[in-house]
């Protein structure tokens, strides 16, 4: 099927294939929103074992994946597979946003449920974009503007310190003769992470 090869996965059971795309407008009995609930818990923890780093806070961790798993994030990520445009419906139901989002969830269940937690993982992993960040503070800029009159520019040491199955990054910072270090799977919260931990150490 054309779907299939858009996801890059062929499905055993072609009707869990269907029932991801199928809307309650269309059947009230055989549709994806029970799909789209274990499709949501599976998501969170592919995405949470993605981007779980020790040397993060709990907080930090929660938003990037609230980030990641929101409607807003994973619309874009429905309409670049095209999965909006397979999807079943009432002729009347033109107006369901949440339908787009919701899609890709209820397929995540599927694939899982027809091939299991490997093909679930491989499926996400290939299709979300794990540079994503929630908006925060730039500790950087704050770290750099408040030591401005005394302390010349910052220079942070990265170094990539992870693998291709784990990404992960350690970024250093000296200031005023101590170094501070921060933990990301991405470069560049590293670095953000590393100034924060000195923002909070020098007052």
């Amino acid at each position: 099927m054309e779907i299939e090869e858009k996801i890059k996965y062929a499905f055993r059971d072609k009707k869990l294939l269907r029932r991801a795309f199928t809307l309650s407008s269309f059947d009230k009995d055989f549709n994806n929103q029970t799909l789209e609930f274990f499709g949501d818990a599976i998501l969170e923890f592919i995405v949470s074992e993605r981007i779980f780093d020790r040397d993060s806070s709990e907080g930090k961790l929660t938003d990037r994946r609230k980030a990641m798993v929101s409607d807003r994030a994973l619309t874009p990520v429905s309409k670049k597979l095209g999965l909006d445009k397979y999807l079943i419906k009432d002729s009347g139901d033109t107006k369901n946003k949440k339908a787009v989002p919701s899609v890709y969830e209820a397929l995540v269940a599927a694939i899982y449920l027809d091939g299991g937690i490997f093909e679930a993982k491989k499926f996400v992993l290939s299709t979300l974009d794990f540079s994503v960040l929630p908006e925060t503070r730039n500790y950087k800029g704050e770290l750099q503007e408040r030591l401005a009159k005394s302390h010349p520019p910052l220079r942070y040491r990265t170094f990539d310190v992870g693998n291709p199955q784990r990404p992960e990054w350690r970024a250093e910072i000296e200031v005023c003769g101590k170094v501070y270090t921060g933990r990301s799977t991405n470069k560049k919260q590293a670095e953000q992470n590393a100034a924060c931990e000195a923002l909070k150490h020098i007052g």
